[in-house]
């Protein structure tokens, strides 16, 4: 097939699209320089000229607490757009068949834990990234919609925390794992007896491999239609992606200090947002398929760690 895969640089797009090309697939990229997927008229020119068999949206404006607090407007804007962009003309390009990548905060603050596909729209979204998931939570609804209407087969999976090689090793705009792994490994360099975390230490969080997420992708890309249609309905259509399991965020800075062999205090700025206090998603659904994650989260972050520190160079201008 000729797969075109939205955001193939990114963490996850990458490691769908390596999966793609391995597998035999023409993989069709374009960097934002060449395609401005928030740009309409360049879109429709891209999809009326290339005409995949299929797309892969992997595209998104993404960061921490820090970014999306700082810049909410550009986390609403860019993503619905690239949303309503690349779905509306891959519809009019003739594709049948796309899958969107959202994100875990798609779900209500308050939820019950594990989430349950079925929490989304049941209650307020937390504060500090609440603009970037009504945007994952309209391409959910896009893509049901236009199945709904026009006959079409497009996917949604979201995944719960993601890390891995590619990531974004910001200190204060990337996600909370990669930006301590980054901070750790600085302080344990530089023999600095504290490092200061945000929050309480108390939220816990689940975390998937970026390798774990493209196989899953894939898998779910790849399921009969009857298959999918039997795991989910026309109105909540979205899978959960995850491990299954959490640790609180004072666990997994321990697990990272060890790795990059940081030996001072960690102390916590109870002054700074925990944010949701747990996001453990209910992956029953998609174990229900035949999916399960199979990369231990210490094995993933020494293997993580190994990928920054090969490529420490050229992250230490980011």
């Amino acid at each position: 097939m000729r797969i075109y895969v939205a955001g193939h640089r990114g963490m996850v797009g990458g490691a769908i699209a390596r999966r793609l090309t391995a597998r035999g697939d023409e993989v069709i990229t374009r960097t934002h320089a060449d395609l401005d997927l928030t740009d309409q008229a360049a879109v429709r020119s891209f999809f009326a000229e290339e005409r995949p068999d299929a797309v892969v949206l992997a595209a998104a404006k993404v960061g921490g607490i820090l970014a999306n607090n700082t810049y909410p407007a550009e986390f609403i804007y860019e993503n619905l757009m690239m949303e309503a962009n690349v779905i509306h003309q891959a519809w009019s390009a003739g594709v049948a068949r796309l899958l969107f990548l959202g994100s875990s905060c798609i779900y209500p603050c308050a939820v019950a834990q594990p989430m349950r596909e079925d929490a989304l729209l049941t209650g307020v979204l937390e504060a500090t990234n609440e603009p970037y998931a009504v945007a994952k939570i309209a391409g959910i609804k896009l893509c049901e919609s236009y199945n709904r209407q026009y006959g079409t087969d497009y996917r949604s999976v979201m995944p719960t925390n993601l890390y891995g090689p590619g990531d974004n090793f910001h200190p204060a705009n990337s996600h909370v794992l990669p930006a301590l792994m980054r901070r750790f490994h600085e302080a344990a360099q530089a023999g600095a007896d504290e490092v200061v975390i945000w929050g309480t230490g108390t939220p816990r969080r689940e975390f998937l491999h970026v390798d774990d997420m493209a196989e899953a992708s894939l898998f779910v890309f790849d399921l009969p239609h009857d298959v999918y249609a039997t795991q989910t309905q026309p109105m909540s259509s979205h899978i959960n992606v995850g491990s299954g399991s959490d640790v609180t965020i004072a666990e997994l800075a321990a697990t990272i200090a060890a790795v990059t062999g940081y030996r001072g205090r960690i102390s916590y700025d109870t002054a700074k947002p925990d944010g949701t206090m747990r996001k453990l998603m209910d992956v029953s659904r998609l174990t229900a398929m035949g999916w399960q994650a199979g990369i231990d989260l210490q094995q993933g972050i020494a293997e993580t760690y190994q990928w920054f520190l090969h490529n420490a160079a050229q992250l230490r201008e980011a």
